[in-house]
């Protein structure tokens, strides 16, 4: 099949062919992740769950008329962001027993943001809520309680779903500690998690930016004809190559400043302005999150550099953001 252009990035479910799906959710912003389903005989394997309970109630909505006859089996969590794992319980309310599998890395990071704390940040009072509001108002985080993973890996795991192999590699530490691509052999097709945001600016929670772009040539060296990206419209191998080259070109410009000397916020504010003049990268949203990479990569290259708390890197992204 070919892979769908932007004009069909529109939500729901999307039928990928050989039994896959991919559920999509414009605009692929902070909070709208993708997910998707492998249907096999008599079973499927979902592939990570949404923000929140509502969000992910009408995703498996939509999968109902596949599901019904090839229940979901088991879960995957491609990483430990809430907007890939806060709807875990729904899926384990509607199908007792649901396997949830998740690399260890990913298990162990899983805890670190409850939605607890993000209920919080959008009740606080003052700046501080009104900035997450700006970020993750239209998710609803009250009463959400994690299922955590109920079986681990390392390196890589290969399911059994109704027949089908599918592949889990963990390609972590990058965007996060434990991320996982998630490869349907028999369909060419795999689900990538947030090592691919298309049309946003990847941000680079964990890394080191190396790690990710590792990530990113292996994805290039497999026989894939379709790629479902963590945010953003189904793609190709040129949207694995412009994620690429997005981190490279980061990876290098912020080692040069570390070496020079310059403040962390000051270098993403220089390379930001860079971003924005390269024809490549200026249409990227969430630009901002550039405050967050060049952190990452100065704290790779001194473990001892001491990134600001989340509170604060939220309102650098903010601030590099406003007009």
């Amino acid at each position: 099949m070919s892979v769908q252009s932007n004009e069909d990035f529109t939500l729901g479910l999307h039928e990928l062919g050989d039994a896959c799906f991919a559920y999509l959710q414009p605009d692929g912003g902070w909070g709208w992740s993708n997910a998707g389903l492998i249907v096999g005989d008599g079973q499927s394997l979902l592939v990570d769950t949404l923000f929140d309970l509502s969000l992910t109630a009408r995703m498996l909505d939509s999968m109902a008329q596949h599901t019904e006859r090839a229940p979901v089996d088991s879960l995957v969590n491609t990483h430990a962001n809430g907007d890939h794992c806060y709807g875990n319980s729904e899926v384990s309310r509607r199908w007792a027993g649901v396997e949830i599998v998740a690399s260890t890395a990913t298990a162990e990071e899983m805890a670190e943001v409850p939605p607890a704390m993000l209920a919080a940040l959008n009740q606080a009072p003052g700046e501080v809520g009104e900035l997450f509001r700006s970020f993750f108002g239209e998710f609803q985080f009250d009463g959400i309680e994690v299922e955590p993973p109920t079986r681990t890996f390392d390196d890589r795991f290969t399911l059994d779903v109704g027949g089908r192999k599918v592949e889990l590699i963990e390609v972590g530490p990058a965007h996060t500690a434990g991320d996982t691509i998630v490869y349907v052999p028999d369909a060419a097709t795999v689900y990538t998690g947030d090592i691919l945001f298309i049309g946003g600016t990847p941000i680079v929670w964990a890394g080191p930016l190396s790690n990710w772009v590792a990530a990113c040539d292996l994805i290039l060296g497999m026989n894939i004809d379709t790629i479902v990206p963590g945010h953003g419209p189904l793609t190709d191998k040129a949207g694995v190559t412009a994620v690429r080259d997005y981190l490279a070109f980061v990876d290098e410009e912020a080692t040069t400043r570390f070496e020079s000397g310059v403040d962390a916020f000051d270098a993403a504010r220089d390379i930001g302005r860079a971003l924005g003049l390269d024809e490549r990268f200026s249409e990227l949203g969430e630009f901002g999150r550039i405050a967050v990479n060049v952190e990452t990569v100065y704290r790779t290259l001194e473990p001892g550099h001491v990134t600001p708390d989340v509170v604060e890197q939220f309102r650098r992204m903010a601030e590099l953001e406003r007009p």
